[in-house]
C-alpha cells in the first residue's frame, strides 16, 4: 500500500468551510506536488475531499485564543489531514509525475 496525504487549511473549524491553504504529498510517485504550484485549491471544502474518497484522519484542535490575543496572526489553525491509500503495483520504482501538483485517484 502507498499513501497520498492532503492537508487542507479551512477558514474555520467546520469541515464544509472554504479551503484557504493546502499541501499535498504523494507517496505513490504518480505526482510531484510542490508548495505554491497552483492558485486553486484541490477542493473547495473539506467535505468535497471526503466526497472524492479522501479519508479524514485528523481535525484541528479547537483552542480558544488567550485573552487579549484574539486578533493576533499566527499559523493557520484549522488544519484537516486526509489520506488515500493505493495498492502498490509491485514495481517499487517511482512513476513519472502526471500533473503539476494535483493529487488524483488512479
Amino acid at each position: 500500500m502507498r499513501q497520498q496525504v492532503l492537508f487542507l487549511y479551512l477558514a474555520n473549524s467546520a469541515l464544509d468551510a472554504e479551503v484557504i491553504g493546502w499541501s499535498a504529498y504523494d507517496g505513490t510517485g504518480r505526482t510531484r506536488p510542490t508548495t505554491g504550484d497552483g492558485d486553486e485549491p484541490p477542493y473547495a471544502t473539506g467535505v468535497d475531499a471526503l466526497l472524492d474518497g479522501w479519508r479524514l484522519i485528523q481535525a484541528s484542535q479547537l483552542l480558544p485564543p488567550y485573552p487579549g490575543h484574539e486578533y493576533d496572526t499566527s499559523f493557520l489553525k484549522h488544519e484537516f489531514l486526509f489520506e488515500k491509500l493505493h495498492e502498490d503495483e509491485g514495481s517499487g520504482a517511482a512513476r513519472p509525475p502526471r500533473g503539476a501538483g494535483r493529487v488524483d485517484a488512479p
